[in-house]
């Protein structure tokens, strides 16, 4: 939309975060719909559209706590983008949904525990009973490689889906006897529940040098292929949020808090409180660190990732999501991934 000789009287160039002013010509900011669920490793997006970080773009978040709702609606082309845990891509190319990951965002270093029972002593002790998990999603990935290491078949136990609440009074009600949690919902159960006991972390070995836990960034094929350089301004904000959050950690964590409403010590439990890798949280990927996970650009990452990881992780889960009968069958990652985005941010850099 434009609306023109406006400027010859001085009122012109409107202010706001919808409308920007060039060469006497005042055009709508790009409406992108964007949706996450309430998490701090998501909050990013919310800096971006506090502090206009992107002009060209009218950021509309909405929380949504079931992410897959957010890949339902992206599908029916009422979202734009999500941010999600990033083990989704397999499902969506064996299940033909028309949604892409564009960029791995962060990987989970010690938020997310392997939580046991009072009274459960090993993994063996867990056959034939329930275990919360949210199904389809990494929290069951991640118990079944757990399970395995441990001499149990993932056929010999129950498991439930539940969200990360949900879990939580499931295993203080007992009607669980082991669980997979995030923070801050891993030490709200063990500071209710004596005796329950961590049995993995995300920060140990293997799960951060394969970065198996960790969050991503996905965009519908619409989207990507009728509004590329939406698209591309999109994969911009996120990134200059990452960074405005890095220099500015203490604004950056009220923004998040507030506007997913959890309180800033949670918030600084998850991301960090100086904007630096959290042991204990999650490492907080800038653009950079990003395109070399993603294999777009030279370099190497810390904690033992590889530059160009995307492609093990991406056959873990294809793997993981066949042996859970989710898929019927692997996938290249190519098929399910778009780096043009990310290309185009680094390029802009």
């Amino acid at each position: 939309m434009q609306l023109s000789n406006w400027s010859k009287t001085g009122r012109g160039c409107l202010l706001g975060a919808l409308l920007t002013c060039a060469a006497g010509v005042v055009q709508a900011a790009e409406k992108v719909n964007v949706s996450l669920f309430s998490w701090p490793g998501y909050g990013f997006w919310f800096i971006a559209k506090e502090k206009n970080l992107v002009p060209e773009l009218d950021l509309s978040i909405t929380i949504i706590e079931d992410p897959y709702e957010s890949f339902a609606l992206m599908s029916a082309g009422q979202l734009d983008v999500t941010s999600s845990t990033v083990e989704y891509g397999p499902i969506a190319v064996d299940k033909g949904v028309p949604i892409k990951l564009v960029t791995y965002t962060n990987p989970s270093y010690g938020t997310d525990k392997i939580i046991l029972a009072p009274g459960i002593e090993s993994a063996q002790d867990l056959i034939g009973k329930k275990i919360a998990v949210m199904e389809g999603g990494l929290t069951q990935i991640f118990m079944g490689i757990w399970l395995e290491e441990n001499g149990v078949a993932i056929d010999q136990v129950e498991f439930v889906n539940v969200i990360m609440d949900e879990a939580v009074g499931a295993m203080l009600g007992g009607s669980v006897s082991a669980v997979e949690l995030w923070e801050p919902f891993g030490s709200q159960l063990l500071a209710n529940m004596p005796g329950a006991r961590v049995v993995a972390d995300s920060s140990q070995g293997d799960w951060i040098s394969t970065a198996l836990l960790g969050d991503g960034m996905y965009m519908s094929s619409r989207f990507l292929e009728q509004r590329p350089e939406a698209a591309n301004l999109a994969m911009k904000a996120y990134f200059k949020a990452v960074d405005f959050w890095k220099a500015n950690p203490e604004e950056g964590n009220r923004i998040i808090a507030e506007a997913i409403r959890f309180d800033v010590s949670d918030v600084e439990m998850i991301i960090g409180a100086d904007g630096d890798v959290l042991k204990g949280g999650i490492m907080v990927f800038d653009l950079e660190q990003a395109g070399r996970f993603m294999g777009v650009t030279d370099g190497d990452l810390p904690l033992g990732m590889r530059n160009g990881q995307i492609q093990e992780h991406w056959d873990t889960t294809n793997a993981w999501w066949q042996k859970f009968g989710l898929v019927d069958e692997m996938h290249d990652w190519t098929q399910g991934v778009v780096l043009e985005p990310l290309k185009a941010a680094l390029e802009a850099e």
